[in-house]
């Protein structure tokens, strides 16, 4: 299903792709805004829905300079229906670095609110309660799209970046691996309870599906945690049998050093 992608062109040297099935979702952007106002509904949808894949690009950026300082290679941002991947050789076994990479998106969307807010300020209508809404359109629902996003993100369900913290600050006191598995876990009970949430309370069928995919994305993340903690131990356990033979010392981190290195 990754593989259904087509190249656009490179940000910072990282090549930026979308998922063929990006197409059907903005024909459904076009669509639902014809259907409410004609060729201009269409033409706010699309400029909307571009804008709020712009962030998102922006988002994944934050996480893939940031990755970058940490020495991570980060060849490829695939954007999708449900979002933005940024796809690294490697996540830094350092809770500190994992919290640095993981919270920079997030920070990305609240800082582009903050640019927007003085743009936005002014067109908000006070109301005789105290409330107030905003007027204008497209301004005031980017910078409601970049809140929307950042604090999203920041939920504690793993894989998304509010898990990665949690699997972060698990790693400072655990074992990696029993941190992956714990915040995994409580992301897996949090996405079904935000899967059912959605489907029964909201009645959002889009959401709801959502969270079952992220749900899947964190158990297929925890089983590859889990292979790559199996192939180092077997790598490490080999060089020790390699070293105990009395092989010269020259051969064993070529061993070590093939699997493994966070």
């Amino acid at each position: 299903m990754l593989g259904w992608s087509i190249n656009l062109f490179r940000v910072f040297g990282i090549q930026l792709a979308i998922h063929a099935s990006f197409v059907v979702l903005i024909a459904y952007w076009a669509w639902s805004g014809y259907s409410e106002s004609g060729w201009s509904g269409a033409g706010m949808h699309l400029a909307l829905g571009v804008s709020f894949f712009i962030c998102v690009i922006l988002h994944e950026l934050g996480h893939s300079l940031t990755a970058r300082r940490y020495g991570v290679k980060v060849p490829r941002i695939l954007l999708m229906p449900i979002g933005g991947m940024a796809e690294m050789d490697r996540i830094p076994r350092q809770p500190r670095a994992e919290f640095l990479i993981t919270i920079a998106g997030p920070a990305v969307n609240f800082a582009i609110a903050l640019l927007l807010l003085p743009v936005v300020w002014p067109l908000f209508s006070f109301r005789d309660d105290g409330l107030y809404v905003a007027v204008g359109g497209y301004w005031p629902m980017l910078l409601w799209a970049n809140l929307v996003m950042g604090t999203f993100n920041l939920l504690p369900v793993f894989p998304m970046d509010g898990g990665r913290i949690f699997r972060a600050a698990l790693a400072s006191r655990l074992p990696y691996l029993q941190a992956t598995w714990w915040a995994v876990t409580v992301g897996k009970v949090l996405a079904l309870a935000g899967a059912g949430l959605m489907a029964v309370y909201f009645e959002n069928w889009l959401g709801a599906v959502l969270f079952v995919f992220i749900y899947f994305a964190a158990d297929a993340e925890y089983r590859f945690t889990l292979r790559r903690e199996q192939e180092a131990a077997y790598w490490a356990q080999l060089a020790k049998q390699a070293q105990a033979l009395g092989f010269g010392t020259d051969e064993t981190p070529r061993l070590t050093d093939f699997h493994g290195r966070n």
